[in-house]
């Protein structure tokens, strides 16, 4: 269901937390809901300014029963600088609201029992997303900062690796919570929506590679130069393991060399790609042509 534009972004409610409104209603905390509601919203629009901000186009917001998503364009995981700032947005939106709230309190302008709930909506939405777990915020964080030195397959394996050991961890809590009745089963959807959600990250991870190098050739062309990495390789080294090792807004030229350090050949990184998407991630390098094919 669209509910609207905010901000110039077109704002969706899905179904199911429009059900999960009618239950706060039928409740009777249909007021927490709506201060849920807005939470989650103004968490969303964050990361959508932030991402217009840097020049990312925002395709849409969704509000979901256990969160939101801001639909972003232009492959944002593949610049770590963009995708740190905004997955940072988020949670430093719901920290501004909980000042905001502070702040208006001192001014008289607060409520006894909406106004603690607010505040506590916000700070634990702030603190859950900073967790350093794909698919929440502070996983694209981590992501985002091991980019900088290992490949972007590598580091989204270990976010979301780390993303589906807070799942199971969440989950341990909300049945312990369950058996000491002092949580619901929110908590346990809650864990294997995240569980599954990493898992989808995980199996995204190997696309990057290819997405990473369409990504540099578009960026080469407009900007018309990019700052290059050099590596150095034995024959028998696996395509695979030096595919592996191209940064993002790097490229890369690799010198193959024997066991007598005779050079063998010199490619670029759109080479190594090419042949390991038609030779497979086994076969040594130093079984390639030495020039261009």
């Amino acid at each position: 269901m669209r509910l609207g534009k905010i901000l110039g972004v077109d704002v969706y409610l899905n179904p199911f937390f429009l059900a999960l409104l009618g239950l706060f209603f039928v409740a009777g905390i249909f007021a927490r809901g709506l201060l849920a509601f807005a939470c989650v919203l103004a968490h969303e629009l964050a990361h959508a300014f932030a991402a217009r901000r840097l020049g990312v186009p925002v395709k849409e917001v969704e509000l979901l029963p256990f969160g939101g998503v801001a639909r972003v364009g232009g492959q944002l995981v593949l610049h770590p600088a963009r995708e740190f700032w905004v997955a940072l947005a988020g949670p430093l939106g719901n920290l501004l609201l909980v000042f905001l709230a502070l702040g208006a309190k001192r001014y008289g302008l607060w409520h006894e029992e909406l106004g603690p709930f607010f505040v506590q909506c916000n700070l634990l939405l702030a603190a859950f997303n900073l967790l350093p777990a794909l698919p929440l915020d502070g996983g694209r964080v981590y992501r985002a900062v091991l980019a900088g030195r290992l490949n972007l397959r590598e580091a989204t394996y270990r976010a979301a690796a780390l993303g589906q050991v807070v799942a199971v961890l969440v989950m341990a809590c909300g049945v312990l919570g369950l058996w000491l009745g002092v949580s619901g089963l929110d908590v346990l959807f809650v864990a294997l929506f995240l569980f599954f959600a990493a898992r989808r990250e995980r199996l995204r991870a190997p696309y990057l590679v290819a997405w990473h190098l369409a990504a540099k050739k578009g960026e080469l062309l407009r900007c018309g130069m990019l700052p290059v990495e050099h590596l150095v390789a034995l024959e028998e080294v696996p395509l695979g393991r030096i595919v592996s090792s191209f940064l993002p807004r790097r490229f890369c030229m690799v010198l193959v060399l024997d066991r007598h350090w005779r050079v063998k050949g010199l490619f670029t990184e759109a080479q190594l790609v090419e042949s390991l998407l038609k030779y497979g991630t086994d076969l040594p390098v130093g079984r390639l042509p030495a020039g261009p094919e």
